[in-house]
């Protein structure tokens, strides 16, 4: 029987050689780019043609190699694509982020991105991507690369990290109560008006705050609680009279905001915007709301771990974040030193004892102390 022989693929050359007038050119087969080699020599032309293919080939024999050792270790990293680490976030998400996730997936700067190879990824694609994009295509990008990393998808860092461009976010203010009495003013909708008084009194985010419900308040204590649609975290929070007054002119059952609550986010955002252009309000978003409750409470002297609970924020940089455009006026130590020692001197007072038979009308012994 004769040996069979297997044909090993030739790999096709990068460049190839032509003529045009009396000077030699060379065309890229792949992309069609068409550069001079600035010589008349057919011999000449034919070396740094060679040189070119070569310097080609080098490179792509390393990343065949590279994929042979990776497909040993991990089937499927020689095609395993950015939109592959995309599908295997989302799927570790739920609700709300999930949500975003899904959306950032969507950008428009990112779908050759999606497509390419994890491994054939270099640096430059990432840069391109984030130059045409926005700001979240930064920061997208940025958390798909770190995961990649910590799955071990990517041998190194495509972008050290102090390489990456800085995120420049959008300059964001605080709603201030005079804009706020205008918007106020002027809204018609009972369900919208209260809605955007709520905002202003408990500085929650308008998804949390458009589904409120009323097994989410506690007339007893007092107390708005709701877990955080974002991150999940429960927030409590306390309101006054102002806030009760609100409270009570709501649904007493269900859904405190039943309209609003079907209502798309952006679509809410929109009907702000209206309003506030109407209105002459620049610079303001719903999102506002919660940065002026962030500035008004630190520049009050609202404890911080206080006002973590009542925002939903588990990390005291976060919530830093969003007071810091506040105006804080710090008072004199010289004043505290003096409280101190005011309190230090102050008698401690004990509860006179309780008579053998007191009268009906007595207060009990356990009031004599929290009076």
């Amino acid at each position: 029987m004769a040996p069979r022989f297997v044909t090993k693929p030739v790999m096709k050359p990068k460049f190839r050689l032509f003529r045009r007038g009396k000077t030699f050119w060379c065309e890229d087969t792949e992309s069609g780019r068409q550069q001079s080699l600035g010589t008349k020599n057919k011999a000449d032309a034919t070396r740094l043609l060679h040189g070119r293919n070569e310097a080609h080939a080098v490179p792509f024999a390393n990343l065949q190699m590279a994929r042979a050792y990776m497909m040993a270790a991990d089937p499927k990293a020689p095609t395993r694509t950015w939109g592959d680490v995309f599908e295997e976030i989302i799927k570790l998400k739920h609700g709300e982020t999930q949500r975003r996730w899904r959306i950032a997936a969507q950008d428009k700067a990112l779908p050759e991105m999606l497509k390419r190879p994890l491994i054939e990824t270099r640096a430059e694609h990432l840069l391109r991507a984030m130059e045409i994009g926005k700001v979240s295509t930064n920061v997208y990008l940025r958390r798909i690369h770190n995961f990649a990393l910590d799955m071990s998808w990517l041998p190194a860092p495509i972008i050290p990290k102090r390489q990456w461009p800085t995120v420049r976010h959008r300059d964001r203010r605080a709603i201030t109560f005079e804009e706020h009495q205008k918007i106020v003013a002027r809204e018609l909708n009972p369900e919208r008006k209260a809605f955007y008084e709520l905002a202003w009194h408990i500085g929650a985010s308008q998804s949390d705050i458009a589904f409120l419900g009323s097994e989410d308040i506690d007339w007893g204590q007092r107390v708005i609680s709701y877990q955080r649609k974002k991150t999940g975290e429960y927030a409590l929070i306390r309101f006054d009279a102002e806030v009760e007054r609100i409270l009570r002119a709501l649904p007493k059952e269900g859904p405190l905001f039943p309209y609003l609550r079907t209502v798309r986010p952006g679509d809410r955002a929109t009907e702000f915007m209206q309003r506030t252009r109407a209105l002459d309000i620049k610079g303001v978003s719903l999102h506002s709301y919660r940065y002026a409750w962030a500035e008004r409470a630190r520049r009050c002297g609202y404890p911080e771990r206080f006002a973590q609970e009542a925002l939903g924020h588990n990390s005291k940089a976060v919530h830093r974040a969003y007071a810091r455009k506040a105006q804080v006026v710090v008072p004199p130590l010289s004043a505290y030193e003096s409280q101190q020692a005011t309190d230090l001197s102050r008698e401690i007072r004990f509860p006179s004892p309780v008579p053998a038979n007191p009268p009906l009308n007595a207060p009990s012994p356990a009031a004599a102390f929290t009076s």
